[in-house]
């Protein structure tokens, strides 16, 4: 086994149970592996989760670029309402669940947690950014400005008030009737 040919199976199991599940005990079994074995070949349980979650960011990735196509959205108002349909389909709520015990992690000060969020951020912001509008007029700050939008509405649907949500975006709280383009 490698490195790559683990980090597959170690991402379905986390996906399915959660970080929480994440020690080496049951990462190992889930891989078919001992914690020894992943140990050498990570070099430690926070290069593990590190490499894990930047794993998962690119899977995420590479999931909604199937779901998306290839194709820009013509406006900032489609990025987000194309993200957020995808966020809605049931294989994406896993990572939608992993994402907040990550930043729930992050907000208790976990080991690892933060660094982990951050790269998987960066990863996820560079997405998005080639996601923007080919004529968009500042892509990385957009794709920033989006992300905090998309965070927010997917927070609320996570609680309950995804319509709520909705809401407050098509009517443009933020920018006086539609989210800018």
């Amino acid at each position: 086994m490698s490195k790559d040919s683990l980090l597959p199976l170690l991402a379905r199991h986390v996906l399915a149970h959660g970080l929480g599940q994440a020690s080496l005990r049951p990462l190992a079994r889930a891989a078919g592996t001992s914690d020894r074995m992943l140990i050498y070949h990570f070099g430690s349980k926070n290069a593990l989760i590190a490499d894990l979650l930047s794993y998962l960011a690119r899977a995420y990735a590479a999931a909604l670029d199937a779901a998306l196509g290839s194709a820009r959205a013509r406006s900032r108002a489609e990025v987000i309402a194309r993200i957020l349909a995808q966020g809605e389909v049931p294989e994406m709520q896993p990572y939608t669940a992993l994402w907040w015990e990550i930043v729930a992690g992050c907000a208790r000060g976990k080991p690892g947690f933060a660094p982990a969020a951050q790269a998987m951020i960066d990863e996820l912001l560079d997405w998005l950014e080639g996601q923007m509008p080919a004529d968009d007029p500042d892509p990385a700050g957009g794709a920033r400005y989006l992300l905090t939008l998309i965070e927010g509405a997917m927070m609320l649907a996570a609680i309950g008030h995804g319509a709520s949500a909705r809401a407050g975006l098509d009517a443009g709280l933020l920018a006086g009737g539609r989210v800018p383009s």
